[in-house]
């Protein structure tokens, strides 16, 4: 069976007030830390530094990654997951694209565990995503930004299941 890909998307966070919410604390924290270098460069400086520039290199480097192949779905939330991992039709038992609170059902963006039986979520931004029912009970979400063009591949290949 040929494998090629028919369906990609890539997310990053975008959202204004998450930046806006970085550069605050940078220059909350950024600000002493630049003043006290100019007096005496210090491990005490260099820690604080560090740690600020890796939580901004974290976010940049975040990203959903979505594929769907003939063979199955295919996701990754790099850098927490480097490999994609697959979930094969086969795996599946109801998959259908949906509109969700991701507050209320998942308490906000990013990997998340549903409350109350809603499963796991991957997102970051919008409130459209692929819900997937796996054959063991399990639910997987999955956020898109394309939920049109999504959807007209899974019924192109037969496998809206609702």
């Amino acid at each position: 069976m040929n494998n090629k890909i028919l369906y990609t998307e890539s997310q990053r966070f975008k959202q204004w007030w998450i930046w806006a919410l970085i550069v605050g604390i940078c220059t909350f924290v950024g600000v002493p830390i630049y003043q006290q270098a100019k007096v005496n460069i210090s491990m005490e400086i260099i820690f604080p530094f560090i740690i600020i520039l890796l939580v901004v290199l974290l976010f940049l480097s975040l990203r959903l990654e979505t594929l769907i192949k003939e063979d199955g779905i295919y996701v990754r939330f790099f850098p927490f997951i480097i490999k994609y991992k697959r979930y094969d039709w086969d795996s599946i038992e109801q998959l259908y694209v949906r509109k969700y609170n991701p507050i209320a059902e998942y308490g906000g963006w990013g990997m998340r565990f549903g409350i109350f039986g809603k499963g796991m979520a991957y997102n970051v931004s919008g409130n459209i995503g692929l819900q997937i029912i796996f054959t063991n009970g399990k639910k997987l979400l999955i956020g898109t930004q394309q939920p049109k063009k999504m959807e007209a591949v899974l019924n192109e290949l037969g496998k809206i299941k609702s």
